[in-house]
């Protein structure tokens, strides 16, 4: 029976780590641990921030200046996500003035931003680590390469040579292949999040000014 493709394929995977043991098997570590993180914030940014900004502060605007505060943070409390909580902050202080609402909303804010950037730097260490566990990787194996060469019987200095090498370019190879991944995914991740970082911040700006033709108005 032919081994098909996908078995052939897993097999060299396989065989490329095998080759390049042990450091090989610390970078797959580092790769697991890589794409937890791009999965979970991925996942984060998605779900906690998949409000329409535009369209929920024209809800608010329209219930603001009609007067109905109340019913205006009820809709704020529809759901625990982070545009919302902003929101809340500031109509909840609407009695106490504009100071007390702009003080209430930047707090809320400072809470928030972190957990939106929270992770996001850390795929450029990864990056460098796993560039780093790779470079390791090479060096272990041009040394075996070097060393069979100096001191194995003529009959095997070729495995060995070959074994050598092999190890130092897979671990390269990996290396290099992770630190790629993400420093795609912190350009991708954290353009998501400095444009939800903007959302919140224009939709906190155009609450305050709400607030404040309103008082003026008023």
């Amino acid at each position: 029976m032919q081994p098909t493709t996908h078995d052939s394929f897993l097999g060299k995977i396989w065989q490329a780590m095998v080759d390049g043991a042990p450091f090989s098997f610390v970078n797959l570590f580092v790769f697991a641990f890589v794409i937890a993180i791009i999965l979970e914030r991925t996942v984060y940014i998605l779900t906690k921030y998949r409000v329409n900004a535009s369209e929920f502060m024209s809800q608010i605007r329209k219930l603001v200046q009609a007067g109905n505060i109340d019913r205006a943070i009820k809709l704020c409390e529809a759901e625990p996500l982070p545009l919302l909580q902003v929101v809340k902050a500031g109509l909840t202080q609407v009695n106490r003035g504009e100071e007390a609402v702009i003080a209430s909303m930047e707090e809320r804010l400072s809470e928030v931003v972190p957990d939106l950037e929270k992770r996001i730097g850390a795929l450029w260490s990864l990056a460098n680590i796993a560039t780093l566990i790779g470079l390791l990787g090479t060096i272990s194996g041009l040394i075996k390469a070097f060393a069979a060469v100096a001191n194995a019987n003529p009959e095997d200095r070729s495995k060995f040579l070959s074994a050598g090498i092999s190890e130092a370019m897979w671990n390269t190879a990996l290396g290099l292949l992770i630190a790629v991944i993400c420093m795609i995914a912190h350009l991708v991740l954290h353009a998501m999040a400095k444009r939800q970082k903007q959302e919140l911040e224009k939709s906190t700006m155009k609450l305050e000014n709400l607030l404040l033709l309103r008082r003026q108005g008023g």
